[in-house]
């Protein structure tokens, strides 16, 4: 069966779908939504509703970041919550399988990499209302969702180094120090909460001011929460991303906005170390793009400019190890 034709069936699953919601309105066609990093995301209309579908490849497993099923059932478990995410309207099993979010109506930007012409003023309003937005989905933990491995600091850590070993030696110097002295320090875990995985100012939607929807929870888990407030801080600072960052006056400081999740509450133990683990993390993620864009598998002239990132991310995790 050929990619067009499976298009055109879960197109068909879809409108079929949608017409029992909207019985008597006109249905639209799928478009293919840009931006996505997994499965297949489309938009599609249903009289004046707007929806976004998610839907695992063709002849592909539903099994990580593919597993669009678990990704609703996130959604659905902080529905009428504090935490503002798109509410799901219909959910298909069968396979390839499939389900349909609201369109949420909102700018996901990040201020320091993103190519963007937003106030600076709003660029840091919107960044100070995020930290109260982790705060209350670390306070979440849905019993309805269903148990999961909570992920430790070390099998954190373990993760990141795996793929930094997939990255071509001269790109990633002084990985290997980094990664023993890093994986001699692993410190106690927290109590495992509701994680997003990649909590950032550039994966929340937001309408003016005011954040509207946090999306992309491809990797959302339970694990220590110092994971997510680390890698969320990481993006603070324009300096962090040599020949990528761009500097934007009056922005919040990673200290800023600690102190905004913290809320008055003192900061948590080690902190550092998962500073240190997030420019891994990242430093690992730009090596894995960069190898894949060298290779003909994902061509982006842009990921050429990565190298010095990727060095001063090794560097500056080494320094705050001490």
């Amino acid at each position: 069966m050929s990619t067009l034709a499976e298009v055109t069936e879960l197109t068909a699953r879809v409108r079929e779908r949608l017409r029992e919601l909207h019985s008597g309105s006109a249905i639209g066609e799928l478009e293919t939504l840009p931006g996505g990093h997994s499965g297949l995301t489309f938009s599609i209309t249903a009289g004046p509703a707007s929806y976004v579908i998610k839907a695992v490849p063709p002849r592909q497993r539903p099994v990580g970041r593919n597993d669009v099923l678990r990704q609703a059932r996130v959604l659905s478990a902080l529905a009428e919550g504090p935490v503002p995410v798109p509410e799901v309207v219909a959910v298909e099993e069968r396979q390839p399988a499939w389900f349909a979010m609201e369109f949420v109506t909102g700018e996901a930007v990040e201020p320091v990499l993103d190519d963007h012409r937003l106030d600076a003023g709003l660029c840091r309003t919107r960044m100070l209302a995020l930290p109260a937005v982790l705060r209350e989905l670390h306070r979440s933990g849905p019993p309805a969702l269903e148990a999961a491995d909570p992920l430790d600091p070390t099998a954190e850590l373990d993760r990141w180094i795996r793929t930094m070993r997939a990255v071509p030696p001269e790109l990633r110097q002084g990985a290997e120090e980094l990664t023993t002295r890093i994986a001699a320090r692993v410190p106690t875990g927290l109590p495992p909460v509701l994680t997003h995985g990649d909590f950032r100012l550039g994966n929340v939607l937001c309408a003016g001011e005011r954040p509207a929807a946090v999306v992309d929870w491809e990797i959302w888990g339970y694990a220590d929460p110092r994971i997510d407030l680390a890698w969320f801080l990481l993006f603070a600072d324009h300096r962090n991303f040599p020949r990528l960052g761009r500097e934007i006056p009056g922005l919040p400081t990673e200290d800023d906005l600690l102190a905004a999740y913290l809320d008055g509450h003192p900061a948590p133990p080690d902190l550092d170390w998962f500073r240190a683990l997030a420019r891994t993390k990242m430093a690992a993620i730009m090596g894995h793009n960069l190898r894949r864009h060298r290779e003909g598998k994902h061509h982006d002239p842009d990921q050429e400019r990565l190298p010095p990132t990727i060095a001063a991310m090794i560097r500056t995790a080494r320094d705050i190890l001490g």
